[in-house]
């Protein structure tokens, strides 16, 4: 590529909206005890029943290049228990398919809200500059709670609203599922999906972050808008090993 070549391509991705990805994905451990409602806070907040920062902290994804309007696209190895010792079976980053969906507990906390999805599964919250404690939780809840509502092409999740990632990958196991980042967004951290208390959590996953060299997609794009899935539930209460 010449010199000529490559300054008219980063001239047309600036005006295009879209941004220079990395070298290469972000590679990322997540153990199971990364709790998502512990994103961004600093070190002795707690959360969820037990969980305390940076112990129970999240996973936050250095060196990934984005922007507000980016595609993200994700994939994940491993396997995590929200049980003592392993005792509930180890899950994938889709979840535990044998036990029911659950939301937190305690609901919107810290300023990042809820979200219902399968236990042991792969969460991300984008977050923006400041403490999110400062600032209201997001209203609208993410539902993800059936099969149907994780086969997705495309997602749109808002500020401090926390949503699936799990595998990356929509129910064929083939279609990569992508994720733009949302206005105000300068942060994501990742977690797995707990009811509450992280702490005892065993296993971790690898995971792969990374932009995709796109356009901002129009309005009448399949982008799936947060606020289609308002999530109703109750919080399903983990068996303790």
């Amino acid at each position: 590529m010449n010199r000529y070549f490559a300054l008219t391509l980063v001239l047309m991705l600036t005006l295009l909206g879209g941004t220079a990805a990395q070298a290469g994905p972000i590679i990322v451990s997540v153990p199971g005890t990364s709790d998502p409602w512990l994103a961004g806070m600093p070190n002795g907040s707690t959360a969820s029943s037990g969980d305390v920062a940076p112990a129970q902290s999240p996973v936050e994804v250095l060196g990934l290049a984005f922007s507000p309007g980016s595609l993200l696209w994700f994939s994940a190895t491993g396997s995590t228990d929200h049980c003592t010792g392993g005792a509930c079976g180890l899950a994938p980053a889709e979840g535990d398919a044998f036990e029911s969906s659950t939301g937190h507990t305690t609901g919107a906390e810290n300023g990042i809200g809820n979200v219902f999805a399968p236990v042991d599964s792969l969460i991300g919250v984008f977050l923006g500059a400041g403490q999110p404690d400062l600032t209201p939780a997001p209203g609208a809840v993410l539902n993800f709670s059936t099969a149907a509502s994780r086969d997705f092409a495309a997602l749109a999740p808002q500020l401090k609203q926390p949503f699936f990632i799990g595998d990356g990958l929509m129910n064929d196991l083939t279609t990569v599922q992508t994720f733009q980042v949302p206005a105000g967004a300068s942060r994501l951290f990742l977690g797995t999906m707990d009811g509450f208390g992280w702490f005892n959590n065993v296993g971790r996953l690898t995971v792969s972050a990374d932009t995709m060299a796109s356009p901002v997609p129009e309005p009448g794009s399949m982008i799936l808008l947060g606020t289609g899935l308002i999530g109703l539930g109750r919080a399903w209460r983990k068996r303790r090993g």
